[in-house]
């Protein structure tokens, strides 16, 4: 079971130290162990409760109401707001659903911002401040690998949804070459460019998580690209980063080769000669038509 302090919850859930305190000694919304210390800390279910408390707040319900409320009747209201497609409840939705495991609640939060903004502004102003709050729970150890591979899939799941519903741009069109090198399993990103790129007309070819070198050499051979696009998150070697850009600059001196991610930016200084660094799509297209 995860252990927060006062300031993870404060993180987790957008609820400021002071209110919390205030709920817990007024209203009795938390009850935290303390350490020898007398440091607070609390558990998962403290945090879903205050996220729940949190919710119902937000709708109108009084704190002094919610206080008073049998956890059965707490749960009704609840499944109320699950159901309602308020964005500004998205967030504390989202992290429910990751400490529960709750796929339906995801999907329908998921749905619901999708339908009202698309999925570029749902990405950007929804989905990476919270897997932001998904590393802040990974670095205080607060959640496991299941629930972070369980809200990755499903994220991973509506991305690929939206671009089955996207015409494919004719390939006469500008066209890349998307994959992850070996090693590279986290592709949410890299299907988000994939989305953005054929929104704006250009003709993607996505080879996927860990391609072989050989294998991306004979699909570019076969395809023939204007350019190829990589991203780079799982920690590596610097030397190999850098010499497996080396190897694709020789064996493809004509082609625009694209790459991002976080090894990519800490290694930008040695790269920059062998790549194009990505920092948006319009940026990105611009380099395309150079």
């Amino acid at each position: 079971m995860a252990e927060y302090k006062i300031k993870d919850l404060e993180n987790l859930t957008g609820i400021k130290s002071h209110t919390i305190r205030i709920w817990e000694k007024r209203y009795s919304i938390l009850s935290p162990d303390r350490t020898d210390t007398k440091i607070r800390t609390y558990s998962d279910n403290e945090l879903t409760h205050l996220l729940t408390v949190s919710m119902l707040n937000r709708n109108g319900i009084k704190i002094s109401k919610i206080a008073k409320l049998e956890q059965e009747d707490m749960n009704k209201l609840l499944w109320d707001i699950k159901v309602n497609k308020k964005p500004e409840d998205s967030m504390d939705k989202l992290i429910l659903a990751l400490v529960s495991l709750d796929e339906e609640l995801f999907k329908g939060t998921m749905n619901g911002l999708i339908e009202k903004y698309g999925l570029e502004k749902t990405f950007v102003n929804h989905l990476i401040p919270f897997l932001d709050r998904i590393g802040i729970m990974w670095l205080i150890g607060s959640i496991n690998p299941s629930q972070e591979h369980f809200m990755s899939n499903l994220i991973r799941q509506k991305i690929i949804s939206e671009i089955d519903k996207q015409p494919i741009p004719k390939e006469n069109s500008k066209s890349i070459l998307m994959y992850l090198p070996e090693h590279e399993w986290h592709e949410i990103s890299l299907l988000f460019y994939q989305f953005l790129l054929r929104e704006k007309g250009v003709h993607t070819s996505y080879l996927g998580q860990s391609l072989p070198y050989p294998s991306l050499l004979e699909s570019i051979d076969k395809l023939k690209p204007q350019a190829i696009l990589s991203s780079w998150l799982t920690a590596v070697d610097k030397k190999f980063v850098v010499s497996y850009f080396k190897q694709l600059k020789k064996d493809l001196p004509n082609m625009k080769v694209f790459a991002g991610g976080a090894q990519i930016k800490s290694n930008s200084k040695d790269l920059q000669d062998l790549i194009i660094e990505v920092q948006d799509i319009p940026e990105l297209l611009e380099q395309l038509d150079r």
